[in-house]
C-alpha cells in the first residue's frame, strides 16, 4: 500500500516553515522567520498539504489557524525536530570521545531514592557514556520507552503497560504527611480509611500514585476527596504546607523537602508498600543495555554493597 504522505515532498526547510506559520499565525511573518520569500513560502505550504491530502490551515483575513489534522501535523513536525536535535548532540558527542547515550526516565521516589547511587557506580565505571536523566510520571514514562523517546524508565506498579515487557527493581513506602495542626497530626499511625473524612492533595491525572490511593479508597467504600492537583511532589508539599489538604507520597520524597512545618504519619496499609518497575525499550542501544546489566545488578546488591 502506497504511504499517502510522499517523504520526497517534504523537506526540513518546509517543516520548519510550517511550524513558524503555525506558531506565528501568518504565512507572511513565518516566512520572513524562516528567511523565505512570501510566494515561496505559500507554495511550499501548498505542496505540504497537497502531499498530506489534507487541510493543515484555515485561512482568514486575520491570519491562518490549524485545523486538526494541522494540530496533528505540528506535534509531528516539532517530535521530528527534537528528534533531529537529539541525533545532532548524539553525533557532536561521538566526535568528542563519548561512545553511547543513554536516555533514562524515571519518577520521583526512583530518583531520590535509588539513582543517584545507581549512577554514580554506572558513570565512574562508563566514563564514556552520557546519561540523560528525566524525573516524569510514572504513565508518562511507560508512553516514552513505548514511543522510543527514552530508552529505559523506571515506574510505579500499577501503571498500565501494554505489551511492554517489565521486571521488578525496587520497593518504596508510602506514607501521608499533613499539616502540624492537623487532626491526623497527632498520630503516628493510621489506615487510610481514617484518612478519609479529610481533603486531599493529589497528583494530577495520569499519576499512578492517584490511580493507586483513589483505588484503595474505593476498597474503602469511600472516595477521596480531592480538593486539589498538582504536577509535582514539591507543590504537594507545599499545599499540605498550607493546611489545604493531607497527601500520600513515597517517604523517600521527604528527604528532598523542608519538612519541619509537616507531619509524616505512617500509612498501616499492605499497599503502602510500593513496588517500582524497569522497562527497557525494545530498540535499545548497547550503551543502553549496559545500564539496564547495571540496575539489574543494583537492585539485586545488598544495600551495604551499593555505594562501591
Amino acid at each position: 500500500m502506497k504511504p499517502l504522505l510522499n517523504p520526497a515532498r517534504i523537506d526540513f526547510v518546509t517543516l520548519r516553515l510550517f511550524c513558524a506559520v503555525a506558531q506565528i499565525g501568518s504565512v507572511t511573518r513565518g516566512a520572513q522567520a524562516c528567511g523565505l520569500a512570501v510566494s515561496a513560502a505559500s507554495r511550499r505550504i501548498a505542496d505540504f498539504e497537497e502531499s498530506a491530502g489534507t487541510r493543515l490551515l484555515k485561512r482568514s483575513a486575520r491570519g491562518v489557524s490549524l485545523t486538526a489534522a494541522g494540530h496533528l501535523a505540528l506535534q509531528h513536525a516539532l517530535r521530528l525536530f527534537q528528534g533531529f536535535e537529539q541525533f545532532s548532540s548524539e553525533i557532536r558527542d561521538y566526535s568528542q570521545g563519548t561512545r553511547g547515550h543513554v536516555h533514562l526516565w524515571a519518577n520521583m521516589s526512583a530518583l531520590t531514592e535509588f539513582l543517584p547511587d545507581c549512577l554514580s557506580t554506572f558513570m565512574a565505571r562508563y566514563p564514556e557514556i552520557r546519561v540523560e536523566l528525566e524525573e516524569q510520571l510514572s504513565g508518562d514514562i511507560v508512553r516514552a520507552i513505548v514511543e522510543g523517546v527514552a530508552d529505559i524508565g523506571i515506574f510505579a506498579e500499577n501503571t498500565p503497560t501494554g505489551d511492554l515487557e517489565v521486571e521488578a527493581f525496587q520497593e518504596d513506602k508510602l506514607v501521608a504527611i499533613c499539616s502540624q495542626g492537623h487532626p491526623l497530626g497527632r498520630r503516628t499511625r493510621v489506615r487510610l480509611s481514617e484518612c478519609l473524612p479529610y481533603d486531599f492533595v493529589g497528583l494530577n491525572r495520569g499519576s499512578s500514585l492517584l490511580e493507586l490511593t483513589s483505588r484503595a479508597a474505593e476498597e474503602c467504600g469511600a472516595a477521596m476527596r480531592v480538593r486539589i492537583q498538582v504536577r509535582s511532589f514539591d507543590a504537594m508539599c507545599q499545599m499540605v504546607r498550607a493546611n489545604l489538604g493531607i497527601a500520600v507520597l513515597p517517604a523517600a520524597v521527604l528527604r528532598t523537602y523542608q519538612t519541619k512545618a509537616l507531619k509524616v504519619v505512617h500509612l498501616n496499609e499492605k499497599w503502602a508498600r510500593r513496588r517500582l518497575f524497569l522497562g527497557i525499550s525494545k530498540n535499545c542501544s548497547s550503551a543502553a543495555l549496559l545500564m539496564r546489566d547495571h540496575l539489574r545488578a543494583f537492585s539485586q546488591a545488598p544495600a551495604s554493597a551499593r555505594r562501591s
